[in-house]
């Protein structure tokens, strides 16, 4: 088992990270260009820096122009029919039980006495109906908290502890999303705004839409050029791009809203490997739904328990989903019948996962432990087909318990719970986000990369930490989808800076698999193969 006294010791304060060579991580202070030798190696990225005083926050929070009117006194009823189609049930049993009795009684001259005595008793009735029927909500909703404490927060609250970024109320980028197939990547901002950058073009099309609300996720659709999916606070948003325009405000009728009752706000996307279906996640929502994008249609993977679903991560090759949950409990779906297998933990929810290359393997944490799990599978055909396959009991691979590292400039604490992680798509790197100790100061979040192998037996092996600049916390990390050199690791920063790490190394031959369904064969045959070098030196 790996663990963080194995590391080598972090850069100096004031290094920064720039590349890794030779398996060494080299930090410089500040940041320099790289060697001659790799500059030719790497494309145009470009290298970002968003401040957050650049980016103007909403001064409202409100759903809806109403507040910005004068005061109109309407009728009841008109009031429980808007109330109906803004919020639903709910808002109109509140307009019911709120609902002044003289006041809301339609001021018709010819009416007789009895017909005001009749009006005044049924809203009497309805009132109290109401108001007994909101109090049993109350009460069922407060029973239900009390087992699923999550459900009591607020909604942009609920967002910021199940989201990906580290700090995602403050820091200036909430999410970030590589194109599968090119350098090109969107960037989520606090502004609820959307920028698309390009190695090829200096077009940067920022985009707007009113629905585009406290961004928690985004996907690119594979094996399409301009299919953005979005997740935002009341819907799921996917922008049809064209990649040839020049403009830089698309129109907001370029993006598809897909919304379904119950399923609100979305943590977290997954497109299938195909570009086929659209997964999409709510803490709120107990049921996964699987959409159909070309016909806004959808399915709900129904299973009770767990709370709602925090994050989803399908396999590379495209077999398995990882649904993780608000309570102490994951599934790992399989895609071919929709049958799923349920692994409880001990201490609390899982925090974050991610799959190996081939899907024969899943890394994941859980929030309250300082240690990285392993799941290994089977993959079944003919009569065993529609199985998991996944082992009964997770493994322990690395402990990331708090260590104390001696350096020229005094003891550096680090470790901590992981937020989260990512493995690059030839499997030999894991950068995972480590986040610091409130208790100890000089426990600071950071991230650790190690290198890994996964056949024909799985090894993970220390490589080193990542630094930046002075006051820079890593907010979140992935990995380039096609870089040919090695692995190419995106940084975003607190500060609101992006930064490129390349991991110059000769990759192994693991197996490839592309965009359709891979060959069901026992994992058994996969160890087979020649047994090939870890890692080679340039």
């Amino acid at each position: 088992m790996c663990s963080l006294a194995l590391f080598p010791p972090p850069p100096a304060p004031g290094d920064i990270t720039l590349y890794e060579y030779n398996n060494a991580l080299v930090s410089e202070l500040g940041y320099e260009n790289l060697p001659l030798t790799f500059q030719g190696q790497l494309e145009n990225l470009p290298a970002l820096t968003i401040p957050k005083e650049t980016l103007k926050t909403h001064s409202r929070l409100e759903h809806s122009t109403k507040p910005a009117f004068i005061h109109h006194r309407e009728s009841l009823w008109k009031r429980c029919i808007n109330a109906w189609r803004d919020i639903g049930v709910a808002g109109v049993l509140e307009e019911l039980a709120n609902a002044e009795e003289e006041s809301d009684l339609d001021e018709e001259t010819n009416e007789q006495s009895w017909v005001d005595s009749a009006k005044e008793l049924v809203l009497r009735w309805m009132k109290t109906g109401s108001r007994c029927t909101l109090t049993l909500c109350c009460w069922v909703s407060s029973l239900h908290g009390s087992f699923f404490p999550h459900l009591s927060l607020q909604k942009e609250d609920m967002i910021a502890k199940f989201s990906q970024a580290v700090d995602w109320a403050s820091c200036p980028i909430r999410a970030f999303a590589w194109h599968p197939h090119t350098s090109k990547f969107a960037v989520a901002l606090l502004d609820d705004s959307i920028r698309v950058y390009n190695a090829n073009s200096a077009t940067v099309p920022i985009l707007k839409h009113r629905l585009q609300r406290n961004v928690a996720s985004m996907a690119w659709k594979p094996l399409c050029a301009s299919i953005l999916a979005v997740a935002c606070h009341s819907c799921v948003l996917v922008w049809h791009l064209d990649p040839t325009s020049l403009s830089t405000r698309p129109s907001s009728g370029c993006a598809q809203v897909l919304s379904h009752p119950g399923h609100s706000p979305i943590t977290s996307l997954a497109w299938a490997p195909s570009g086929g279906l659209l997964l999409s996640a709510s803490p709120v929502d107990t049921a996964m739904l699987v959409w159909d994008v070309s016909t806004e249609n959808c399915i709900q993977l129904q299973w009770f328990g767990g709370g709602g679903v925090t994050y989803l991560a399908w396999s590379s090759e495209g077999s398995k989903v990882l649904a993780a949950t608000p309570s102490a409990v994951f599934r790992v779906w399989e895609v071919q019948m929709w049958t799923c297998e349920k692994w409880p933990t001990i201490k609390g929810p899982c925090r974050t996962g991610c799959w190996s290359p081939d899907g024969s393997r899943l890394l994941f944490t859980v929030e309250g432990e300082s240690v990285i799990y392993t799941l290994s599978f089977l993959e079944y055909s003919g009569e065993q087909k529609g199985k998991v396959g996944g082992s009964k009991t997770a493994s322990i691979v690395a402990d990331l318990s708090e260590t104390t590292f001696e350096t020229l400039f005094g003891e550096e604490r680090i470790g901590g719970e992981v937020h989260s992680m990512v493995w690059d798509p030839s499997g030999e790197r894991l950068a995972v986000i480590i986040k610091g100790s409130c208790d100890s100061p000089k426990n600071q979040t950071i991230i650790a990369v190690f290198r890994t192998r996964n056949s024909p037996v799985f090894e993970l092996l220390p490589c080193g930490f990542l630094r930046g600049e002075d006051g820079a916390q890593p907010q979140l990390v992935v990995f380039h989808p096609c870089f040919k050199k090695g692995a190419l690791l995106t940084v975003c920063w607190s500060t609101g800076k992006i930064s490129h790490i390349p991991f110059f190394f000769v990759t192994a031959q693991f197996p490839s698999f592309t965009s359709e369904q891979s060959p069901l064969v026992p994992l058994g045959n996969r160890s087979s193969a020649r047994e090939q070098p870890l890692f080679s030196e340039l």
